[in-house]
């Protein structure tokens, strides 16, 4: 499920700076990148199931690795995990009213959080 309006779609900013905000709300980068992509997630384990906040991002440079990176975010989703099979993210999924509050108000912490490194929108 994409979360629409929170003002992180299309904020450019430093992968050092990205890294650092995200992790202060929860959001690990951990082992999810490669050279021209990253993923920030934050993990609900919750009795209907186990579930994803996922912040996307991509560098045009492809250059992760360098830790220098400028990085251009994406939509942000949630999604529920599914064992052995991965993270659905589909219209057809239910996700809890109090999750999607809960990841709706750190995405809201992180914009306020990252306006004064905000490169470009």
């Amino acid at each position: 499920m994409y979360i629409e309006n929170t003002g992180i779609e299309g904020i450019v900013a430093e992968l050092s700076v990205l890294d650092e905000i995200m992790l202060k709300h929860d959001l690990v980068r951990a082992g999810q990148w490669d050279y021209e992509r990253v993923t920030y997630d934050k993990k609900y384990v919750i009795k209907e199931g186990t579930y994803y906040l996922r912040v996307f991002g991509f560098t045009p440079d492809g250059d992760v690795d360098t830790r220098d990176a400028i990085m251009h975010l994406k939509k942000p989703v949630i999604g529920k995990h599914y064992y052995p099979h991965g993270v659905e993210y589909g219209e057809g999924e239910h996700f809890p009213a109090g999750l999607v509050k809960d990841c709706e108000a750190t995405l809201k912490a992180v914009l306020e959080d990252l306006k004064p490194y905000i490169l470009s929108k």
